[in-house]
């Protein structure tokens, strides 16, 4: 139940992921601010009425999925999350903002019980994986001034692959969280990954 937007605006990469799979649309190339001009941030870093931040404190609820449920279809649950990246090149330096945003507005749920919802809650934390990923990358990335704008893309479009093939494992594994079993080794795999990646939490 994974769903991929890609949406490139300036100096921003936006990621849409929903439980309903999409075909993987080509990248874009990212175009960077120019230096020494003020930063464009993508993304909310704080909870409002329609995006949530990724933190270990703040598991979602049914309440949090408030869009209307798409009716006559086998999907129970949509989850909707953004993974966004804004950069800027200043005094030679790679600055750069991620976020990692549960979409209130655009997540629902028809069937709401607990184990659905542990299967949502695994979709949001796959996302998160993906931005400490990009983060890591983007730490041991060396600035290279003629070429930063191809490197940032590779780099984002490795990250994209890395997320796409792990959602689409996630699902099909546990057949969509049917297979009960594969759906309790998954949630494992995933929490034991936050616990090893907890270094990485705090990106920029």
């Amino acid at each position: 139940m994974s769903k991929i937007l890609h949406l490139f605006s300036l100096v921003a990469i936006l990621l849409n992921i929903s439980a309903t799979p999409k075909p993987a649309e080509p990248a874009k190339p990212v175009v960077e601010a120019p230096e020494e001009t003020a930063m464009v941030f993508l993304g909310d870093k704080e909870e409002n009425d329609e995006v949530i931040p990724w933190k270990y404190e703040r598991m979602l609820t049914w309440e949090d999925f408030q869009s209307e449920p798409i009716r006559g279809t086998e999907v129970v649950a949509t989850t909707s999350t953004t993974l966004g990246l804004s950069y800027q090149v200043k005094d030679g330096e790679l600055v750069y903002s991620i976020t990692c945003n549960f979409s209130k507005v655009k997540s629902w749920g028809s069937m709401r019980t607990d184990y659905i919802l542990a299967h949502e809650q695994g979709h949001f934390d796959i996302t998160e994986l993906i931005a400490r990923q990009l983060h890591e990358s983007l730490q041991s990335y060396e600035i290279n001034r003629l070429t930063f704008k191809q490197d940032i893309t590779r780099i984002y479009n490795e990250a994209v692959k890395s997320k796409e093939a792990m959602q689409e494992a996630y699902d099909s594994e546990t057949n969509h969280s049917r297979n009960r079993q594969k759906q309790y080794e998954w949630l494992d795999y995933i929490d034991k990954l936050l616990v090893q990646t907890e270094h990485l939490e705090f990106y920029p």
